[in-house]
């Protein structure tokens, strides 16, 4: 493909006046240089929840914003004065080397993705008009569908979108996406973010894959994604490819159940990938058969946080739960913490502080941790 910098050239004859660089930037830049776009796009991730069903659902529980750092070309070539101005510029315009999930720092699991090289490049546009998304980049690990998509727009500035009447967040602006797969479209679990003030015009796109369609569903497949866009009457229709990264997939199937004077606490299956923790859990209510609307809500104000084995929390992602008899059951989603923790310990607490992330001792039920050895 051809270089629309010529940067070959360019730092053949940088190389003449300078010491020369060393061979892991090399291998970056020739890299880089195989992986060209036709023309040059800037990468750049918010947070919006799809509507809620009947079940009791929680959404995406991140810290606001998603920070992208500088890539590793960034860093040392820049850092070591060996380009020219004009050159800097050329490198500044062309994708960052490496994948841009490995600098997703309020999520673990994407993060450990693009660090253990199992994300897959797309690289595919889709415009109406002057408005163009281009899928950059996609990950999958048979419970979370994830991908990036760049925004491009004359009424986008910075992340903020004029929709002809008001001028909103992009990720705000943004309307009926649905998440297809085999002509089957999927319920729920479809959430998107942005990258916040750094990287205001791209974004983050995760389906988690329901139980009920985790069998049916291929190692390798091809999304519809369909949206619209506030002020545009015109259906975008996105496909997105996606491949099966990892098939270091733990299953544990358990009946681990503790309990105190008030409430039963169990915890009956984990799914863990080196990317996200599946969960499936209950908390009931002792000596209760069927439980009153107060009673329910009771219930739906404890949570499950989940440590490994290095004491670190998992990130909460989302989670679906139901009533059933005198339990909320919950199948919640986590953002995997490392690829080699050997347990997980599940801490029911009780929700206060605007269900803040971090639970602070008094909130714990007391003597109700769980212990989940992993394979």
């Amino acid at each position: 493909m051809s270089n629309p910098f010529n940067l070959e050239q360019k730092l053949k004859e940088q190389a003449k006046e300078r010491p020369a660089m060393s061979k892991t930037v090399r291998n970056r830049i020739d890299a880089t240089l195989e992986s060209l776009p036709e023309s040059p796009v800037e990468l750049n991730i918010e947070q919006v929840q799809t509507p809620r069903s009947r079940r009791v659902r929680r959404g995406l529980r991140r810290t606001a914003g998603v920070v992208i750092a500088a890539s590793a070309l960034g860093v040392t070539v820049f850092a070591s004065g060996f380009v020219s101005p004009a050159l800097a510029n050329s490198l500044r315009s062309i994708p960052l080397v490496g994948s841009l999930f490995s600098s997703i720092e309020a999520d673990m699991g994407l993060r450990t993705a693009g660090n253990e090289g199992i994300t897959t490049t797309v690289n595919r546009s889709f415009a109406h008009q002057d408005v163009k998304f281009n899928v950059l980049e996609t990950v999958y690990d048979g419970t979370r569908a994830a991908f990036l998509v760049h925004v491009t727009a004359p009424n986008l500035n910075q992340g903020m979108y004029d929709n002809g009447k008001d001028i909103v967040k992009l990720s705000n602006g943004v309307e009926n996406v649905f998440f297809d797969v085999n002509g089957s479209r999927l319920d729920g679990g479809l959430f998107y973010s942005s990258a916040g003030a750094n990287e205001p015009d791209t974004l983050l796109f995760e389906q988690v894959i329901p139980t009920d369609h985790t069998g049916s569903i291929p190692d390798q497949f091809e999304a519809k994604v369909k949206l619209t866009l506030q002020g545009m009457e015109h259906e975008f229709e996105l496909s997105v490819p996606f491949t099966k990264s990892t098939t270091n997939t733990r299953n544990v199937q358990l009946d681990t159940v503790v309990n105190n004077d008030l409430y039963t606490a169990t915890v009956s299956k984990a799914e863990v990938t080196p990317i996200t923790t599946r969960l499936t859990t209950s908390i009931g209510l002792n000596r209760k058969e069927k439980l009153t609307a107060k009673e329910e809500e009771q219930l739906r104000d404890i949570r499950f946080a989940v440590y490994d084995d290095q004491g670190r929390q998992l990130t909460a992602l989302s989670g679906d739960g139901a009533y059933e008899g005198n339990q909320l059951k919950w199948e919640s989603i986590y953002a995997t913490t490392s690829k080699d923790v050997k347990y997980l310990v599940v801490k029911p607490f009780e929700v206060d502080d605007n269900y803040a992330e971090d639970v602070k001792d008094h909130q714990f039920l007391k003597g109700m941790d769980m212990k989940i050895l992993l394979p």
